[in-house]
């Protein structure tokens, strides 16, 4: 009876929590160890799931890792950036229930949120500034979706689609 209690409640903490995914090639790595003392400092849980600055590091990877563990739960939203977030975009659209998108101004990051419940950020790590890269995360994060009918609908279609 016990095991089966703690894995209850266990499970029931860890459905609440949500956890932001980060994962950056080599030309993200500096911003996503900004966007970790942030998180740190305010109280944001994540995981960093890779790139250590390494010119090795293919964003390809990283966008792999974090949008699987986001397509698993519904909990959780990815954060990724390499040198465009382009790169990142093409690749974690790759995957079944994610929707990722670029972020480079308010508008976009919150009609993403709203409109189309993006659930990867994907962010420039060249010519953009760190300050401005953290604004968009911090409303993007406090952005939610407004769903409607009209929203729902659309995603459906997007998620009928396929890969």
């Amino acid at each position: 009876m016990i095991d089966k209690t703690y894995k209850l409640v266990y499970s029931y903490y860890h459905m609440e929590k949500e956890v932001i995914y980060l994962g950056a090639d080599h030309a993200g790595y500096a911003l996503k160890k900004k966007l970790k003392s942030y998180f740190d400092k305010v109280g944001v849980y994540y995981e960093d799931l890779g790139g250590k600055g390494e010119k090795g590091d293919d964003y390809v990877d990283y966008a792999f890792k974090v949008a699987s563990k986001v397509a698993k739960s519904k909990n959780s939203k990815g954060i990724l950036i390499c040198g465009t977030g382009t790169g990142m975009v093409v690749a974690t659209n790759k995957i079944k229930g994610i929707r990722a998108a670029v972020g480079y101004d308010k508008y976009s990051v919150v009609m993403g949120r709203q409109d189309n419940d993006i659930n990867v950020l994907c962010l420039r790590g060249r010519n953009f500034s760190d300050a401005e890269n953290l604004r968009l995360v911090k409303i993007w994060l406090k952005a939610g979706f407004k769903g409607g009918e009209r929203h729902r609908r659309r995603l459906g279609k997007i998620e009928r689609l396929g890969r």
